[in-house]
């Protein structure tokens, strides 16, 4: 039910927050606690979306294997599952610093009630991206223990990213959401549109990163890790065509894994060999 690659889209970014806060690498122990964090957290998140989604899960012939509907799991094996990960995540944040401990509740409830906006906004994946957006604050957060406003700009720009390759993501559903009465933007505006607002929404992307780079007054290095984020960018959006989607899974799970430790590993050479 939960996948590696699951935790790999945001977990990079909130390394990048870290690094930021740090201007450098964070301690030990705030970097091991704050991994325990993210994982523990996604982990939540996905398992409750696996749970609240369950019959329209069962109803998709796209997710009817899925272990809820298939039966491999049970919903009280899930249920316990959240739970015990939702209480590992806020163990986590109270080993950071008394902000990250108070503000732990927020983030579960962004996690978790983005799974039900799918009912009612077309909107959701920006929704859906807000909630990895809010990895690299948290991390800044859990360094810092108080908040900078530039990390908007990270936290924007993750947004736009998970938004648009959420959008991708969904166009695959067109029909059943139609069908079941879901939002999406690919329902409302068509898959040859969806496709043009998922590039809209990483041109946005880009020129966020583009901002952080600028106001953290990061180097050559920085800047060339948002180029190669363009060009990857550009090829996944080559492998989706609005009449041709077999190639999604792998831009879904792979291109958006390798842009997120690649820029994640550019941001981390500018700052330790400055």
């Amino acid at each position: 039910m939960i996948k590696w690659e699951h935790s790999i889209f945001a977990l990079p970014f909130a390394l990048c927050g870290a690094l930021l806060a740090a201007n450098g690498w964070p301690t030990a122990h705030q970097l091991a606690w704050i991994i325990v964090a993210m994982v523990s957290a996604r982990s939540a998140a996905m398992a409750f979306n696996r749970l609240a989604d369950a019959s329209i899960d069962a109803a998709n012939p796209r997710t009817a294997t899925r272990a809820l509907p298939a039966g491999s799991l049970t919903p009280g094996f899930v249920t316990t599952f959240v739970l015990i990960s939702s209480g590992i995540f806020v163990l986590a944040a109270s080993q950071l610093n008394r902000l990250t401990f108070e503000l732990s509740p927020v983030a579960l409830a962004v996690l978790l009630l983005y799974s039900y906006t799918k009912r009612f906004t077309r909107w959701s994946h920006l929704v859906l991206g807000f909630a990895l957006g809010i990895a690299p604050s948290a991390a800044w957060i859990a360094v810092r223990g108080s908040y900078d406003l530039r990390m908007l700009l990270l936290t924007a720009a993750v947004t736009f990213w998970v938004g648009g390759f959420d959008v991708l993501y969904a166009c695959q559903d067109h029909d059943f959401d139609k069908e079941a009465g879901l939002h999406s933007i690919p329902r409302y505006a068509g898959i040859p549109a969806a496709l043009w607002v998922a590039r809209a929404f990483h041109l946005v992307m880009l020129g966020l990163l583009v901002s952080l780079v600028m106001v953290f007054g990061l180097g050559k290095v920085a800047i060339a890790g948002v180029i190669v984020v363009a060009l990857l960018l550009g090829y996944e959006h080559s492998l989706v065509k609005h009449n041709d989607l077999s190639k999604l899974n792998a831009a879904f799970f792979t291109m958006n894994g390798v842009i997120s430790v690649v820029f994640f590993a550019f941001i981390a050479a500018d700052l330790l060999t400055r």
